[in-house]
């Protein structure tokens, strides 16, 4: 099964080499009308959620790929906010991160991440999680049609 529908991903991460990946993981999967637009910190997240500044055009993204440590505001920070605007709570946000501490996996849930995945290290494994991310997300849940 193939979306008809142009699918809009904010993908929020500072490591380059996880943004490319991410990238073609996502150009190879079932959705090639994806737009995935790249912050690279928490604040810059927010400037683009807000339409702030560059990115007063923008639309709202149907999901967002968060990266837990951020420079300038941490991806934790940036879901809190999120998740108390009524605008913007609910577009689902999936926590990616390398680390496998039980207090930024808590931390997440009680700030309403919608799911916490860890990043894999190996790159066949990093492209199956965000296949996985995208199958789920965008084919396999029922989200509302305005948010």
């Amino acid at each position: 099964m193939i979306a008809k529908e142009p699918i809009s991903i904010l993908l929020v991460e500072d490591n380059l080499g996880d943004v490319f990946l991410a990238k073609e993981a996502l150009k190879e999967g079932r959705f090639p009308n994806t737009a995935v637009a790249v912050v690279k910190d928490g604040e810059e997240a927010l400037d683009y959620l807000y339409k702030r500044g560059k990115f007063n055009c923008v639309e709202k993204p149907d999901l967002i790929l968060l990266d837990i440590n951020l420079p300038r505001m941490d991806g934790k920070e940036v879901l809190a906010i999120i998740k108390k605007d009524e605008k913007l709570r609910l577009i689902p946000v999936v926590m990616l991160t390398t680390s496998t501490a039980e207090n930024d996996i808590l931390e997440s849930y009680y700030n309403h991440a919608n799911c916490n995945i860890s990043k894999p290290v190996h790159l066949d494994n990093f492209i199956d999680a965000i296949s996985k991310i995208e199958t789920f997300w965008l084919l396999t849940v029922e989200l509302p049609t305005r948010f």
